[in-house]
């Protein structure tokens, strides 16, 4: 969307806490995750971002990719759920999903602080980055 991160925008980077947790769920629960993760991947990608400075065909087919990705998850997941979980499992999932939610917080407030800037939505974009990489490695692990 960007293209490479701006020299100009190096004093914008900041440690937003990723959740190390994460990278430790189970084939069980990493569907979940990744799912919360996209749906809040997709909400701060439709809103204040930076006007004329990204392509914004390249930001809409990239929240169209985000949207495929949750619905095809959406089917998963009901399949998912028509399963029984026991209790130590949903504790996970639920102490991981708040990780994800605190995680994003960060995000925005970081987004807020700096007014939405350009160079605030580049550290943020860089980060989902390496995030997605992440997670494109947990779905390799588990679902192979």
């Amino acid at each position: 969307m960007g293209g490479y991160f701006s020299q100009q925008c190096l004093s914008e980077t900041t440690d937003f806490e990723f959740p190390v947790e994460i990278t430790k769920v189970t084939q069980n629960n990493v569907r979940m995750i990744i799912y919360e993760f996209l749906q809040q991947i997709f909400q701060l990608f439709s809103k204040n971002l930076p006007v004329g400075t990204w392509n914004t065909s390249q930001i809409e087919k990239f929240q169209n990719g985000i949207y495929h990705q949750i619905e095809e998850l959406e089917i998963c997941l009901s399949e998912e759920q028509s399963r029984a979980r026991n209790s130590f499992q949903t504790w996970i999932l639920k102490s991981t999903t708040f990780s994800v939610k605190k995680y994003f917080q960060i995000i925005t407030n970081f987004l807020k602080d700096k007014q939405y800037s350009h160079c605030s939505w580049e550290a943020v974009r860089m980060e989902l980055r390496t995030c997605l990489i992440i997670f494109d490695r947990l779905m390799k692990k588990h679902m192979s």
